[in-house]
């Protein structure tokens, strides 16, 4: 268990290194920013945890707690704008921290969720248009959101991650995920590598012909059970069981975000904003997990990782 200002410092260095030698600054025309990248992508990453509320809550403390250790800090407004020009480093630091922990493992886990951006009741057409849709969850029921697509290994870091409109289907994203691992795209850079090893699935991804093009066009075997009443694939009970088993990992990484990281409670506005928050969430989530394991933790003991 380490305070909260260790915690600070611990995640800035390794940013600022992280900063140094793989972003190229940003440049242009206007003033110069009043925060470095190193200390932008900071703070968007340590305001995710739960006990800040909001982006408010944790600006209210940054401004109470944090004035000694970044003096420059802007208006609210401003440092929003700041996290969102820097939207694509914090991708970058989240998926490099994949490989500091190490990606040599047999399968990733492959699964998807529900992330409600907007009460499902209320009228018109929303904040995110064309972007966000309605869905039904098993967890919530039907929702107005996003469809979030994670690939996660053993230890629980997230390699890569992908989202569509709440109505799209789990083997679409999937489709779409595995063709931006095998053929790299910048407009899709989240999704991250081809996993060293094979994919495990649940099975809303168990076509028939879905995996055997995802293997002969992408380079990913999919492992998933077919459903209960598949007539050219049958899977004994025990089968079922242990693939259930190797596949709970991603649902206790969905939990980390949604609840500690505050993803459910979320209501971005816009597009980038969306896509802020989850870089973010998805940085803090490895960096966790790469600072428990240096101080020999468990990995995802996240609770007491922390004190205030």
């Amino acid at each position: 268990m380490i305070d909260y200002e260790t915690f600070l410092t611990e995640l800035y260095v390794m940013v600022d290194d992280f900063c140094k030698f793989h972003v190229e600054p940003i440049t242009g025309p206007g003033r110069k920013a009043s925060l470095s990248c190193s200390e932008i992508v900071t703070l968007a990453i340590a305001g995710q945890w739960f006990w800040f509320g909001s982006e408010r809550g944790f600006y209210r403390f940054a401004k109470r707690q944090l004035r000694s250790a970044f003096p420059s800090l802007p208006s609210r407004a401003q440092l929003n704008r700041l996290k969102r020009r820097h939207q694509a480093t914090m991708t970058a630091f989240a998926l490099f921290l994949t490989e500091q922990v190490g990606r040599a493992v047999p399968y990733e886990a492959l699964d998807s969720s529900a992330v409600p951006t907007r009460d499902i009741k209320r009228r018109g057409r929303g904040w995110l248009p064309g972007i966000a849709n309605y869905g039904m969850s098993k967890r919530i029921g039907y929702y107005e959101g996003v469809h979030l697509l994670i690939s996660v290994t053993p230890l629980g870091t997230i390699t890569g991650y992908g989202f569509g409109a709440a109505n799209v289907k789990d083997s679409v994203l999937a489709d779409t995920f595995l063709a931006a691992r095998a053929y790299p795209q910048s407009r899709l850079y989240s999704v991250g590598k081809l996993a060293v090893g094979d994919y495990v699935a649940d099975k809303a991804f168990s076509l028939d012909a879905d995996l055997a093009r995802w293997a002969e066009h992408y380079g990913a075997n999919v492992i998933c059970a077919p459903k209960k009443n598949s007539l050219t694939r049958r899977w004994p009970k025990q089968l079922r069981k242990w693939l259930a088993g190797h596949r709970q990992i991603v649902e206790t990484v969905f939990d980390k975000l949604h609840n500690t990281f505050r993803l459910v409670t979320e209501r971005p506005h816009d597009l980038t904003g969306l896509q802020t928050r989850l870089a973010a969430k998805v940085a803090l989530h490895n960096f966790c997990i790469y600072l428990n394991l240096q101080l020999g933790r468990k990995p995802l003991a996240f609770a007491d990782l922390i004190f205030m």
